[in-house]
């Protein structure tokens, strides 16, 4: 009975919406900037997408986990767990990510080529750590994707549902081994929590001024945290980008080409710009206005001065 509902919704939840004609990354860039345990940001374009996007308030609403080439994990135990997962080509950039519908898995990175991606790097990650991020990711191929976690976070973020957030939740279940089911960002954060690297931890400062961090429920976690964490590092590459001629005034702003009606809702015509005129008039405004009005403790000369009547 439940197969027979949920395998709809499914469907219906994974249905996309058409791609861009022209991708905002430079997909060749970001595949030459990757490094193993790098966490590869996506802007969806499925329903399901839509929903933590608006759960979110967040562009990013799937997150991946880079694990590099087959023959760039040394453990030839983990590289058989990888090859018996993936039957593609070992020179393939791979990622562990979970998805609704098909659960914990690895795939090429090329299935995102035409989408907009960011890459955040974790700082300063030992490179035995890296290994051992891989390796927890590794082994959670195969598990679940737990939809009811994405409806529990909305409760959890939106207080004004009318059931309170810890009642009947899964958020907050306290386990001592791993779930059965994960959601994308989840399992990426149990991987850091595995080896105690942070992402956003609570800073607590005790009564003899110590400092301590707790770390963040990663259920709680969203694709976006990774974005925002200050010990993760921000790398994009625009599919338009002016760094190669450092200069941004020869993007290609001008042209024949026009906008959509559903566009136009959206994006404006490049030539309309504020009136340099009227911002000078502003400006001339803003001059004036300061100079009749004396700045706290501005000495005045006494015949300036004037008497209240």
């Amino acid at each position: 009975m439940f197969d027979f509902i949920s395998k709809p919704l499914i469907n219906w939840l994974n249905s996309e919406r058409s791609a861009r004609k022209y991708p905002l990354s430079d997909y060749e860039r970001i595949c030459y900037e990757l490094k193993p345990c790098d966490v590869v940001l996506i802007e969806g374009r499925t329903r399901v997408s839509d929903v933590i996007g608006w759960i979110t308030q967040s562009p990013w609403t799937h997150a991946a986990l880079y694990i590099g080439r087959i023959h760039d994990i040394e453990d030839k135990e983990l590289s058989e767990i990888i090859r018996n997962h993936y039957d593609g080509d070992a020179a393939d950039r791979l990622i562990i990510e979970s998805i609704l519908g098909r659960g914990t898995l690895v795939q090429s990175l090329q299935a995102y080529e035409s989408e907009h991606m960011r890459i955040c790097r974790p700082s300063r990650l030992a490179l035995k750590d890296s290994k051992q991020v891989r390796r927890y990711a590794i082994s959670r191929l195969g598990v679940d994707y737990d939809i009811r976690q994405i409806f529990d976070l909305a409760r959890f973020l939106f207080p004004w549902f009318i059931l309170p957030r810890r009642w009947r939740s899964s958020l907050f279940e306290s386990n001592t081994g791993t779930s059965a089911r994960t959601v994308c960002s989840t399992m990426i954060a149990e991987a850091f929590a595995y080896v105690q690297f942070p992402i956003l931890p609570l800073v607590k400062q005790s009564e003899e001024d110590n400092v301590q961090l707790f770390r963040r429920n990663p259920r709680l976690c969203t694709p976006s945290d990774f974005d925002y964490s200050p010990y993760f590092e921000i790398i994009k590459y625009p599919f338009v980008d002016f760094r190669h001629d450092q200069d941004y005034h020869m993007l290609p702003w001008n042209g024949s080409t026009e906008l959509s009606d559903e566009e136009n809702d959206l994006y404006i015509d490049p030539n309309i710009k504020p009136d340099a005129r009227e911002v000078e008039e502003s400006i001339s405004e803003a001059v004036e206005k300061s100079r009749s009005v004396p700045l706290e403790g501005e000495w005045i000369p006494a015949d300036e001065k004037r008497e209240d009547p």
